[in-house]
């Protein structure tokens, strides 16, 4: 995912390719890319860029509910 992407994109599909890349991890474990300096660390920093949009969006998710269902907060 670009950049781009993560601005876009919704709670559930970042959820989705948070599990897709612990996945990519445990499958590059088995196959010996976890040896790989340059692999792990594109993957570190994939997982930090996913992982932090997946959190903006949550927040904002559950945000948006309680403004729905409890109106704007003032003051």
């Amino acid at each position: 995912m670009t950049t781009e992407q993560f601005e876009i994109a919704s709670t559930s599909a970042l959820h989705d390719r948070l599990e897709l890349l612990e996945r990519e991890r445990a499958a590059a474990s088995l196959s010996g890319l976890s040896e790989d300096a340059r692999y792990i660390a594109d993957w570190h920093e994939e997982r930090a860029a996913v992982q932090s949009a997946y959190i903006g969006a949550a927040v904002t998710e559950i945000a948006s509910l309680r403004a729905a269902l409890n109106g704007p907060l003032l003051g």
